[in-house]
């Protein structure tokens, strides 16, 4: 991994040559760029195009198996299919400041990349404020509806209808009438994965028991990204008597995938078909995933840029349209799948209305 520390005016006055080395940047007001482990700061795509992307990773990276490697998927499928001439991937570090993160998207804007995609909603304001400085560029961030202006396009995700889906999972395996949650950060994005857990539980069993935890508060955002955290709390659930834990929580959720394999348990992975991804130790506690197709929506945004047909504004990925579903790698929810569909198209013809925030 490269190390290299810019000041703010030199950032500014050499942009275009810095971003031939940067990546990742740190937590302080002088961002330290980093380029994205096993990528590489920059990449050429086949293709032979014109078309040079920026993607700003939330914490964790490529290699979180989960959020950002949904998104990674997104890019590396544009890669192949759309023949990108270059593709630049930035990561986010854990604690760093709104400035270091607009700093990021300034450096690529600042290089010739657009289309930029910034993965998460701790984007929002610096990119609400970069976008401003950069009005031929298009930009898309993921999660996040507060950004607006003619050149964003917001990629959103309904998280509590398929979170329902794995909540009837949930409670339709336990054998203890007792569940977990385990959210990386309490924010109102998190909130929505748990309120649809909960429903889903409930509408299986109503008297099932839910524990629910958040691993870090705002501005903290560790949550995402601390294993040991996970596993610490998704344990104290084992212990306490649940048999299916969910979790929300990014990298972390590497963690609770191991309390799982301890206490003979099972997990509920998130955004990615974690049965697939998560270490290979751990995917067989993994029952199921609640997947949403970031890597959907990003090859989506980066299609529409390409073919000119690019809108600003939200675009909603929900159970209807596809954008989330839950996993059924390993079988371990074959048995119970006409029921969960069952919901599904109760929810996606309105006779089920899946609430977004908790009571």
């Amino acid at each position: 991994m490269l190390h290299n520390r810019f000041g703010r005016l030199a950032a500014s006055a050499l942009a275009g040559t810095m971003l031939m080395g940067a990546a990742a940047c740190g937590g302080s007001e002088e961002p330290t760029t980093t380029a994205s482990p096993g990528t590489g700061a920059t990449s050429a795509a086949p293709g032979g195009g014109t078309t040079k992307v920026g993607l700003a990773y939330d914490i964790g990276g490529r290699g979180d198996q989960s959020f950002n490697d949904a998104a990674a998927a997104g890019l590396d499928k544009a890669k192949t299919e759309l023949g990108l001439a270059e593709a630049k991937e930035l990561e986010a570090g854990s604690g760093e400041t709104e400035a270091a993160k607009e700093e990021r998207l300034r450096l690529l804007a600042q290089g010739g990349f657009n289309p930029i995609i910034a993965v998460g909603f701790a984007y929002s304001k610096p990119l609400a404020k970069v976008a401003a400085e950069f009005p031929d560029v298009k930009f898309a961030i993921v999660d996040d509806a507060e950004a607006k202006a003619a050149n964003i396009t917001n990629l959103l995700f309904a998280e509590h209808e398929g979170s329902f889906l794995v909540g009837a999972a949930a409670a339709l395996k336990s054998e203890k009438n007792h569940v977990g949650f385990v959210g990386g950060v309490r924010v109102p994005l998190i909130d929505k994965f748990e309120a649809g857990f909960e429903a889903g539980a409930k509408a299986v069993k109503p008297d099932i028991k839910i524990e629910s935890t958040y691993l870090s508060e705002p501005p903290e955002f560790s949550g995402f990204n601390d294993p040991a955290k996970g596993k610490t709390a998704a344990e104290g659930m084992f212990d306490a008597g649940a048999d299916v834990v969910y979790h929300a929580a990014g990298g972390s959720g590497g963690g609770v995938f191991e309390a799982a394999k301890a206490a003979n348990g099972k997990a509920i992975g998130v955004d990615s078909d974690q049965a697939k991804t998560a270490a290979e130790g751990v995917r067989d506690v993994i029952m199921t995933s609640m997947i949403k197709k970031v890597d959907v929506a990003v090859f989506d945004f980066l299609k529409s840029v390409s073919d000119g047909s690019v809108a600003s504004g939200p675009k909603v990925y929900d159970l209807k349209a596809g954008g989330v579903d839950y996993s059924t790698t390993g079988g371990q929810v074959d048995d119970i799948k006409t029921k969960l569909d069952e919901y599904k198209q109760k929810i996606v013809s309105g006779e089920i209305t899946v609430p977004d925030k908790t009571s």
